[in-house]
């Protein structure tokens, strides 16, 4: 049975888009990475779905990257076991090839669109282009807002917890999950991306189909701008350390330094960040309920943290929260004018673009894979 993952190799963000193509697949892992360039609404998402799909129904493995500016459009796929990497090589995530011909290869859906009749929309693309880059420009503007609130909740989490417990915590789970195993003198690597991610449709996640081929889930309960940081981190190190490879998924809030989500593929094991931006619940994970070795494993930050130092300042987190909320809804708003926008220009391009030759080109690439 083929495992079918979701995700989001970039996000919009604080810092503006930010990007973790660079980890989608390594020049020396991959066999194969196929670039795609074109412009919008030129069939490069559904070229990717189509080729997914077919291989998910030919029991392949598949990994659907999805983009952040609308989540039912696809940057990219992994074919895990043939690594096999095909991506969307164009703005605002520009992907261009390292080893051309040996690794890499581009396919131009430039040749299937009718430029003539596109040269004839020039004005209105750019016009609608300028748009679209206002409203994201926007949409970014009240991210960096919001991460203002949400850093003030860091900073008030951080004061209440004991610092001490976590570690002790972390030690504990080491000592358990890694007890049999030495510090290897080959470390394993890290691959960063991202779970969730801040659409136009509102906060999206994924995570359920990242944890359905894991054997050993700890559940850990944060309240928002909660910073776990120093728990995953130290989780991420210790598997590191012992020559694991580490899927780390980051916070759209913090996409450079917090980890939400940590998959460990070798040993089946997930620590995944559990708050209302992305709620999950123990009998939503495991879809094999006979396999009696799945276990879950509820572990709560806020049994860490001091009582009297968060009732004291509850009225302040209370009010930080609500406004971080406005100013991410506001940001979706924005998201959305811009994804108005850019639906517009893609029907500019979809009405002058030969689907026919894409279509055999599914059947092509199929066949060569």
């Amino acid at each position: 049975m083929s495992i079918e993952r979701h995700y989001f190799p970039g996000n919009n963000t604080p810092e503006g888009f930010f990007s973790y193509y660079r980890y989608i697949m390594g020049q020396r892992e991959a066999n194969k990475i196929i670039c795609i360039k074109g412009g919008p609404g030129t069939g490069k998402s559904t070229f990717m779905k189509k080729v997914g799909d077919r291989l998910v129904d030919q029991d392949e493995d598949v990994d659907f990257l999805h983009c952040s500016s609308d989540e039912n459009s696809l940057d990219g796929i992994i074919i895990k076991r043939k690594n096999i990497a095909i991506v969307d090589g164009t703005s605002p995530h520009v992907i261009d090839p390292i080893t051309p011909g040996a690794v890499d290869n581009i396919i131009n859906f430039g040749q299937y669109w009718d430029e003539a009749k596109l040269a004839g929309n020039k004005d209105d693309i750019i016009s609608y282009n300028e748009e679209c880059s206002k409203w994201y420009r926007l949409a970014y503007s009240y991210l960096a807002a919001a991460k203002c609130m949400y850093s003030n909740l860091e900073k008030l989490y951080n004061d209440s917890v004991e610092i001490s417990e976590i570690y002790k915590l972390s030690a504990d789970i080491i000592a358990k999950e890694y007890r049999n195993l030495d510090i290897s003198l080959k470390p394993g690597s890290m691959k960063r991306f991202f779970a969730s991610a801040i659409t136009s449709n509102g906060n999206v996640n994924y995570i359920k189909t990242l944890l359905q081929d894991m054997k050993k889930v700890y559940l850990i309960n944060v309240p928002v701008g909660y910073a776990n940081s120093s728990f995953m981190n130290i989780i991420a190190e210790g598997a590191i350390y012992r020559g694991f490879d580490v899927e780390a998924y980051y916070c759209p809030m913090s996409p450079s330094d917090k980890i939400e989500h940590i998959i460990i593929p070798e040993i089946k094991t997930a620590f995944t960040t559990v708050n209302k931006w992305h709620d999950l619940e123990p009998w939503e994970i495991f879809y094999v309920e006979e396999e009696s070795d799945q276990n879950i494993i509820l572990i709560d930050i806020c049994d860490y943290t001091n009582n009297y130092f968060m009732e004291k300042n509850n009225s302040i987190i209370v009010n930080l929260t609500k406004y971080m909320d406005i100013l991410i809804d506001e940001a979706v708003k924005c998201l959305g004018r811009a994804k108005e926008n850019h639906d517009i220009v893609e029907k500019m391009y979809i009405k002058h673009m030969n689907f026919e030759k894409i279509d055999q080109l599914v059947e092509d690439l199929i066949s060569n894979l």
